[in-house]
């Protein structure tokens, strides 16, 4: 008797979501133990290149603070991989639905919001433990913590509120498109989705974020001349200029823009001014600009926006596969099961493209180095660049296939050396 069609897709399917879920945590898993044995191994010698700026005692605590972080990460990685498959092929997604459906008609609008919250906050509480070792153990450990478990709590509280308030209408907007917008639903999903990633753009700078940290104006009437000099060499447009209270949660520094259009601002967190001068501020400030100026955030979006779209359009079709929720031991086939399944199964599909995103994001930082170079000081920015790998205890001798894989940013031997290749 020749086999059921559906069945056979559905076994072929779910074969191969677990091969690629189970690769990808064995790439993962490797790739993070060759980087703690990269790094242990040369935590006896700080790199020559940085040997006059760098103590031993500081490389050895970046070389430890990394190991640490991978060893976290390990562990957090299979678990959530465990959880996916408890939720896939283990039938918790199907044991959630049913659960919902003695108080809400299945496939509705209320049962769907209350499906995928329920799985939101499921993956909460499975990110907590880890996020509690992070803050408290590890960045505690390394001197970077400087949460309270009270600061913590209030933290929690106002992102429960914030996500209750706007995800949860979020959710019913999105469902409610699916089923009103005909067999092109995807395509309204996608415009709503873009057209709310940009209202947040606009709106997180003012009404958002200060929910969760302080922005005092730049007070430092020297410095913010200089800055505003560079703003204006560089034809750069802001709201302000602001320093956040970074310190009352890590003694971490960094500075970013913030914001869309007539909203943008600059903040640069407490613990960096504390940390570098005048010229080094400026050189950063200079390398954040640089994104500007080569339009990276655009280019990224003239990526991400049409990969979005093509993605929800692959969710149009498989919405109409009943291999595609079988195959993942689902039973329901409404259009939030499919959601959930969806975003639960897609990061093991593209993981592959990891490498590919961390090329292009180094190449971004490489090209806002070398504007910087032209705007201030090369030597400014190498000297920001050790002062922060060395307050942040970022590792100077990351695992080469590692560093391909997964940084964002260049290896700081090499970042360094091209950036004194561009002194005059």
């Amino acid at each position: 008797m020749p086999a059921d069609p559906v069945s056979s897709a559905a076994s072929g399917f779910a074969a191969l979501f677990v091969t690629l879920l189970l690769l990808s945590l064995v790439v993962k898993t490797s790739l993070m133990r060759r980087q703690i044995r990269h790094v242990l191994a040369r935590r006896e010698q700080v790199p020559q290149a940085f040997a006059e700026s760098i103590t031993l005692a500081s490389h050895q605590r970046a070389a430890d603070y990394t190991a640490a972080r991978m060893r976290l990460a390990m562990s957090e990685i299979a678990v959530s991989a465990l959880f996916v498959l408890l939720l896939t092929l283990g039938g918790g997604l199907q044991a959630i639905h049913d659960a919902w459906s003695a108080a809400f008609a299945p496939g509705g609008i209320a049962h769907g919001v209350a499906l995928l919250a329920t799985l939101g906050v499921l993956g909460w509480f499975i990110d907590l433990p880890f996020v509690l070792i992070k803050t408290f153990v590890i960045e505690k450990r390394f001197g970077f913590n400087r949460m309270t478990p009270r600061l913590f709590a209030a933290d929690t509280a106002r992102e429960a509120a914030l996500a209750a308030a706007i995800g949860l209408p979020l959710l019913a907007v999105l469902l409610w498109l699916t089923a009103a917008m005909g067999s092109l639903w995807w395509l309204w999903v996608w415009a709503f989705w873009l057209s709310f990633n940009l209202l947040v753009m606009l709106i997180w700078p003012t009404f958002i974020a200060p929910l969760f940290n302080r922005f005092t104006p730049l007070a430092d009437e020297a410095l913010k001349a200089r800055v505003e000099g560079l703003l204006a060499r560089c034809g750069f447009q802001s709201k302000g200029l602001f320093v956040m209270d970074g310190s009352r949660r890590s003694a971490h520094g960094n500075a970013y823009f913030t914001g869309f259009g007539a909203s943008k601002r600059i903040v640069f967190f407490d613990t960096l001014l504390d940390k570098l001068n005048a010229d080094e501020v400026e050189a950063v400030l200079a390398h954040e600009l640089g994104h500007f100026r080569h339009r990276h955030i655009l280019k990224r979006l003239a990526v991400l926006a049409p990969a979005s779209l093509a993605l929800l359009a692959l969710l149009g079709w498989l919405i109409e596969q009943p291999w595609f929720f079988s195959g993942l031991g689902s039973a329901a086939t409404d259009t939030a099961t499919a959601l959930a399944l969806f975003f639960l199964v897609l990061p093991a599909f593209t993981f592959p493209l990891a490498p590919v995103l961390s090329y292009w994001s180094r190449v971004h930082e490489f090209e806002a180095d070398a504007y910087a170079a032209q705007q201030t000081r090369a030597a400014d920015l190498v000297a920001a660049l050790v002062k922060l790998y060395r307050d942040n205890a970022s590792t100077l001798t990351p695992d080469p296939l590692y560093s391909r894989f997964f940084d964002s940013h260049p290896p700081a031997a090499l970042r360094v050396a091209r950036l004194q290749s561009l002194q005059p």
